[in-house]
């Protein structure tokens, strides 16, 4: 049986590679209806929830592998804020990622 050669082989790894990244990544179209929730706090200038007193920091522009863990972590009770935590334990990985893309993808 013939080895393909080294280029060959580089080349598909390459396209399951970025495919499978592609899969991956989230639907912003999708994330912005997903989103509506976080919107109220999140897309308002300087915002302070009351209590705990917390400045709710912009996410437009923000990296979405940064969003999809903090959504993780606030699921996990890893990061301690009762609203959040309260938003996000209802998501599953899709959504993390469409709403991740969407405020990736907002100024």
């Amino acid at each position: 049986m013939k080895m393909p050669d080294l280029p060959c082989a580089l080349a598909l790894v390459a396209a399951l590679a970025a495919s499978s990244v592609a899969a991956a990544a989230g639907d912003a179209e999708a994330g912005r209806y997903k989103a509506d929730t976080c919107l109220g706090c999140h897309a308002t200038p300087s915002y302070t929830n009351v209590y705990p007193t917390y400045h709710v920091p912009k996410l437009g522009g923000q990296h979405a592998e940064y969003i999809v863990a903090a959504l993780k972590a606030y699921k996990a009770g890893q990061r301690g804020h009762r609203t959040m935590h309260a938003n996000a334990v209802s998501l599953n990985d899709q959504d993390m990622e469409d709403i991740a893309a969407f405020f990736s993808s907002a100024k």
